[in-house]
């Protein structure tokens, strides 16, 4: 046993309605003028926000193109913002990050699905067609709030493709060599496919979803990218296939055995796509996708993947 281990600086504030202390999170970094990236679920906290609200961007993209970054950071400049406050899903909190990281400004994620990239310290942007990965510390959040209250309208393709992103990171940090991360990875695998067992749609179900997505972020903050992080960045930054259903189709093709089968009966019950076919993906195109993805595995996993077969 071998192994480094930096708790993460994040502070979380987890229950429901939560969202109302978010004016009192900002104060606590010292904010004053605050930018609020938000499409949906802006209102309230925008309310809360009272005088500090200053400015709204709702142009998140998925993968987070840098030309939308460059148009958010110029909104922020004009309106002299000292902090940012995200409400969203991956789309949102990417964002938040790289504006946080190129203006050195704090950053409040307040995430509405079980993205799990709000606790990490990792950024994946696209340009000119290809998602590139970095991770460092000043991209971390200062705070999360989770607030189990705005995850209750989740529609439940959504919450089921979410929550299958969120055990995708889970299942990568199972079996490290550090007890915790592997302790925590274990309970989040356990408390998502317990969640995703019955009606995820309950207060509890989607309790035990948001705290396992809080749970499985914390494991990737602590373990490198692997194989299947790896396609899903290729498959969505070149390819433009949606983020969470990328995972969804890719999990049960990259997972270890014990795993396999389970996810993809769980994908199946909730009719989520189990096939990158079903997500558009050409069967012509998996040769590039393997050779951008520069692994020796890429293309065998790719193409079970595609053709919904066995990897064993």
């Amino acid at each position: 046993m071998s192994f480094t281990f930096e708790p993460a600086r994040t502070r979380v504030v987890f229950g429901r309605g939560t969202a109302a202390t978010v004016r009192a999170e900002a104060e606590r970094l010292g904010a004053t003028q605050v930018l609020l990236i938000a499409r949906h679920g802006g209102d309230k906290v925008a309310a809360e926000l009272g005088p500090l609200f200053t400015a709204r961007f709702t142009g998140a993209a998925m993968h987070t193109p840098v030309e939308v970054t460059e148009r958010a950071l110029a909104l922020l400049r004009e309106h002299g913002a000292d902090c940012v406050v995200s409400v969203g899903g991956g789309s949102s909190t990417g964002l938040s990050k790289a504006l946080s990281v190129r203006a050195g400004v704090p950053q409040i994620i307040i995430p509405t699905t079980y993205a799990g990239s709000e606790v990490t310290p990792v950024l994946g942007e696209t340009a000119s067609g290809l998602k590139k990965t970095r991770r460092d510390a000043s991209i971390q959040p200062d705070t999360v709030i989770y607030d189990v209250d705005l995850t209750l309208d989740l529609p439940l393709d959504v919450t089921v493709t979410s929550a299958l992103n969120a055990l995708a990171h889970a299942v990568t940090a199972r079996g490290n060599e550090n007890p915790l991360i592997d302790a925590i990875a274990t309970r989040a695998i356990d408390g998502i496919l317990h969640a995703l067992s019955g009606n995820p749609s309950t207060v509890d179900a989607r309790t035990q979803l948001l705290s396992s997505a809080w749970l499985a972020g914390t494991c990737l903050a602590s373990v490198p990218m692997g194989l299947h992080h790896k396609l899903a960045h290729v498959l969505g930054g070149t390819f433009g296939l949606p983020h969470a259903a990328t995972h969804t189709a890719l999990l049960s093709h990259t997972a270890p055995a014990d795993l396999a089968k389970q996810i993809h009966d769980t994908a199946e019950r909730f009719g989520a796509a189990t096939s990158l076919r079903e997500l558009g993906m050409a069967e012509s195109d998996l040769s590039r996708a393997a050779e951008i993805a520069d692994h020796p595995d890429a293309l065998r996993v790719l193409t079970n993947a595609w053709r919904d077969a066995s990897s064993d």
